[in-house]
Order: C-alpha cells, then sequence, then structure tokens
C-alpha cells in the first residue's frame, strides 16, 4: 500500500510539475528536460507513468475537469447555481491552481496539431447538458431553452473571455468577465423566481468553493459513521 501510495504522490508530483512548464512555455516548446527538473524525478520514473511529453500533456488536459466539484457536490439546492458556480469556481481557483492553469493554455493555446485538445470542451459541454436537464425537471428553465444548445453557447462563451482575460490581465479579472458573462446569460435561461435568487457577484467563487468543500465534508463524515455503526 505504501508504495502504491507513493507512486501515486509522484505521478501528481509530475504532473502538477508538467502543468507549470506548460502554462509557461506552452507544449512546443517545453521540454522533458524542464519537467523532470522542475519535478526533482528520474526520467525513469516519469516515463514508467507517461510514455511521451504527448502523453503527459493529454493527462494535464484531461486533468482540467476534476478541478472544478461535480454539481452534486455544490449547492445542491439550485441547479441554475450549481451552473453560474461551476464557472465562478473555474475563475477563482484558475488563479493559483497550477494543474488548471497548465490543462488550459494546452487546451486553449494554438500549437502542435498533436494534440487532442477536445476533451474538455467536450466534458464540460456535457456536465452543462446535465445540470441543465435537471434544471428544467425542477422547473427552474425557461421552457425555450434546448439544454444541448445552451451548454455549447456557455462553454464557448466561457473560453472567449478566458482567452480575453489572458490576454488583457493575465486573468486578474477573469472572475468580473465571469460575473459579466453569467448576468447577461441567465436571464435568457433561468425562470425569473429562480433568476431573482441567483449569486453571481464577486466573491462567489471562493463562497461557493468552501460551500462545496463543507459539503464534501459533512458527506464523509455522514459515511464514515455509517461505516462504524455497520461495524
Amino acid at each position: 500500500m505504501a508504495k502504491q501510495d507513493r507512486a501515486i504522490r509522484t505521478r501528481q508530483s509530475i504532473l502538477e510539475a508538467a502543468a507549470v512548464v506548460f502554462d509557461e512555455r506552452g507544449y512546443d516548446a517545453a521540454t522533458i528536460t524542464e519537467i523532470l527538473a522542475r519535478a526533482e524525478v528520474t526520467k525513469g520514473a516519469l516515463y514508467f507513468h507517461f510514455a511521451s511529453k504527448e502523453e503527459l500533456a493529454l493527462a494535464v488536459i484531461d486533468a482540467q475537469m476534476s478541478t472544478v466539484p461535480e454539481p452534486a457536490a455544490l449547492t445542491g439546492s439550485c441547479k441554475m447555481q450549481d451552473l453560474v458556480d461551476m464557472g465562478m469556481i473555474f475563475a477563482y481557483r484558475l488563479l493559483d491552481d497550477p494543474l488548471l492553469r497548465g490543462s488550459v493554455r494546452l487546451t486553449l493555446e494554438h500549437g502542435s496539431s498533436n494534440l487532442n485538445r477536445a476533451s474538455p470542451f467536450n466534458g464540460w459541454t456535457e456536465v452543462h447538458t446535465r445540470v441543465l436537464l435537471e434544471g428544467k425537471e425542477r422547473g427552474e428553465v425557461l421552457p425555450h431553452v434546448v439544454p444541448a444548445d445552451t451548454a455549447e453557447l456557455i462553454v464557448g462563451a466561457y473560453a472567449g473571455i478566458n482567452t480575453m482575460s489572458q490576454a488583457v490581465t493575465n486573468r486578474a479579472d477573469l472572475e468580473r468577465r465571469a460575473t459579466v458573462l453569467y448576468e447577461h446569460l441567465m436571464p435568457s435561461v433561468a425562470v425569473p423566481s429562480v433568476l431573482a435568487r441567483l449569486d453571481m457577484g464577486p466573491g462567489r467563487g471562493a463562497r461557493a468553493l468552501a460551500l462545496a468543500e463543507a459539503e464534501r465534508a459533512r458527506a464523509e463524515r455522514a459515511q464514515s459513521g455509517h461505516l462504524i455503526a455497520a461495524g
């Protein structure tokens, strides 16, 4: 078990180091030598987990979906708030999460054609579609809304403000841009009674993440108590 835990930690260290290098240099300019130096691991250790720079970059890209809590771990009380919270938490975490920053750089950059950058776009679109469908079942979504089409619009628009924020302010204003995006989009998505309750203001990303982490801790305590009782 200790050996397995060490392997997991090593793999994560390599991923995070690679993400930093990819974020700073981009895919084409990044080198395995730089990643090894940043991760402080041997070449053998890196190639044990990743067969090539391309495979490592794809793993960094795929890690993007795990950086934001699933909607079920967010507020849980309002699916349209969950929809907003995904984007607000993303903006908040992008400021200082190296793995997320590297993943976003690889996803949005125009460089090598060897990388399949579609995974995060498809993944986020699927999650947004599911949340919109659940919201529609709860009566939170306007009748004319087509969940799949709206999900694609939100994901595409968010990628646009992310790219613009990176170019203009190195993402320092991404949260503000996300707020403006949702303030313009949500009136066309949510029914008025739900829209009036949505929190899209400054600091929502940090607040939503704290709520999600508190809910996760509560669920883990409950699960632990259940296991003890069952034992």
